[in-house]
């Protein structure tokens, strides 16, 4: 679902507009006569899944739980 605002009732109703883009719905803000519009305002995407890159299902880490190292060795000082 979108909203349209012009822009003064934009800046008179920020919050209501930005809780609506909370809810994952999109405000178009026009402006003049003619009420072009000039922004749309939305939830931003879904971030993609991140792949290991080219190894990724080749090789498995396993960490044993008796492993020990200490913040020197881990930093590398």
């Amino acid at each position: 679902m979108s909203t349209t605002l012009t822009i003064g009732e934009f800046k008179a109703r920020l919050p209501e507009a930005l809780a609506l883009v909370e809810k994952g719905e999109s405000v178009t803000v026009t402006y003049g006569r003619s009420k072009r519009p000039v922004a749309v305002f939305g939830p931003p995407p879904a971030a993609p899944k991140r792949k290991l890159g080219h190894l990724a299902g080749k090789f498995r880490v396993t960490i044993r739980p008796n492993w020990k190292m200490t913040e020197e060795e881990f930093l590398g000082s």
